[in-house]
């Protein structure tokens, strides 16, 4: 097992906050003109819900076909560039690396639903924390059940994502 992810979640972590801000700083120096806005999303931008200790970034930019030219910079920070990586029209990064990661980076061109939908979802549950305490607890459970399978992990928090979204989006 020791080549596979663990699918962990921890307790919300203060300096999570801090890491999101001080990565959204380099990454603005790298990436200076294009970027239109950078934000702090997934669940470590929830405060006191559990979540994998991986600060994921959404970055909306003014044209995505731009950011490729950035990736030698992005690598040089510790970024693998994915290109696509199953979302069209997203540039997706990774720093550390497969086993051990630290963050998600996901850019986005203006106007891409994503960025809003992204936005939504974390903004309902930071606003709703009934519904983000029962979402940390699905986590837990998914990942206690599904140590080793992320897909498994990641399908368990479809449905409620979902239902999130819906509500999410009505409210708006």
């Amino acid at each position: 097992m020791k080549n596979k992810r663990k699918v962990e979640v921890i307790d919300y972590q203060s300096d999570w906050k801090k890491k999101f801000e001080d990565e959204a700083e380099i990454l603005r120096e790298i990436l200076k003109d294009i970027i239109v806005d950078i934000h702090h999303i997934g669940s470590t931008a929830i405060p006191n819900i559990k979540a994998k200790p991986i600060i994921d970034i959404l970055i909306e930019v003014k044209e995505i076909d731009k950011v490729d030219q950035f990736n030698d910079k992005l690598i040089q920070q510790g970024y693998i560039p994915l290109g696509e990586n199953g979302i069209p029209n997203r540039r997706f990064f990774i720093k550390g690396d497969e086993i051990n990661r630290t963050h998600h980076v996901h850019i986005f061109q203006t106007g891409n639903p994503e960025i809003a939908r992204h936005i939504r979802f974390r903004d309902y549950l930071i606003n709703h924390p009934d519904e983000a305490k029962a979402y940390s607890d699905l986590k837990d459970e998914l990942a206690k059940k599904y140590p080793y399978n992320i897909e498994e992990y990641i399908k368990g928090k479809d449905h409620f994502i979902k239902e999130i979204d819906q509500k999410a989006t009505k409210e708006r």
